[in-house]
């Protein structure tokens, strides 16, 4: 009986040590950074709607884009600014619909969505740039360097796909649902019209159910240097398809971020911001 005792006390300081034990970074989804200060900030008219964007440091550096996340905004940097910044002029514009900017009656699509970037380089007189986008805005950076290859000078996607079939379901009880809900926050905190919020996700739900849709000789077309970053526990995209997006630009490279999942550029940024600067410089 004593045995069966100590036995049982042992099971239980098990499951309590493993129930304590801290969950690994790509499981969690920390607190945003603190966004830092911009060298100023921006409205202009693209199509029917007015986009709001940020810029950072010197004007005589070399132009760089963050282009961010569905239902999120530029804020999604904010832990990437101070190490880019120090480098780079960063331009930072908050899509069609998030953040900052309004909504557009024309709804949402990638490729809007790149051509009002496109407005923007040309209002700054910014010719060719280098584009860092996570999530939508690597779609949307593809997007760019498909149809305006002279307008881009390197490209860097992470959590990224190119057709619907490089998805999957996020599933419950991962980092989306506290992302989700971050959005949310966010969008009621910074969108021109809080009360929009079901209209705008019913247009990125639209989007997604039949975008994005490029071709093989598309990608192949894509003549900027691009790095494929793919997280090693991303919970949407799968890795397969991320490969295979490296293999057809013909001047890409994979790299796979280990320890982190699609929200890798919160839950390490110290790496996601190194690997960004050692492709750049």
């Amino acid at each position: 009986m004593k045995r069966l005792v100590t036995a049982a006390l042992v099971v239980l300081a098990m499951i309590s040590i493993a129930s304590a034990a801290p969950k690994p970074k790509w499981k969690q989804l920390s607190p945003p950074a603190a966004m830092p200060e911009p060298t100023r900030t921006g409205q202009i008219s693209v199509d029917d709607f007015t986009m709001h964007y940020a810029v950072y440091g010197d004007d005589q550096k070399p132009p760089l884009v963050l282009l961010h996340g569905g239902m999120g905004s530029g804020d999604d940097f904010a832990a990437q600014i101070p190490a880019l910044s120090a480098r780079f002029w960063l331009i930072v514009p908050d899509a069609r619909g998030h953040g900052r900017s309004s909504r557009s009656k024309r709804g949402i699509s990638y490729h809007r969505m790149a051509e009002d970037v496109l407005v923007l380089l040309d209002d700054l007189g910014i010719t060719r740039p280098s584009f860092v986008g996570w999530s939508d805005g690597g779609i949307i950076a593809l997007d760019l360097a498909i149809h305006h290859p002279d307008r881009v000078d390197r490209v860097i996607v992470t959590g990224t796909n190119y057709a619907r079939r490089g998805t999957r379901a996020a599933g419950k009880g991962t980092p989306f649902d506290a992302y989700y809900a971050r959005c949310v926050a966010e969008y009621k905190r910074l969108a021109p019209d809080p009360d929009a919020l079901p209209t705008f996700r019913k247009d990125l739900r639209a989007m997604w159910k039949t975008e994005p849709a490029y071709t093989d000789d598309q990608l192949r077309s894509i003549k900027a240097r691009l790095l494929v970053a793919h997280a090693e526990h991303d919970e949407i995209i799968r890795r397969p398809h991320a490969e295979t997006l490296a293999a057809l630009v013909p001047h890409a490279t994979f790299t796979l971020i280990p320890s982190v999942s699609h929200f890798a550029l919160w839950q390490d940024p110290a790496a996601f911001n190194q690997l960004v600067l050692d492709f750049l410089r």
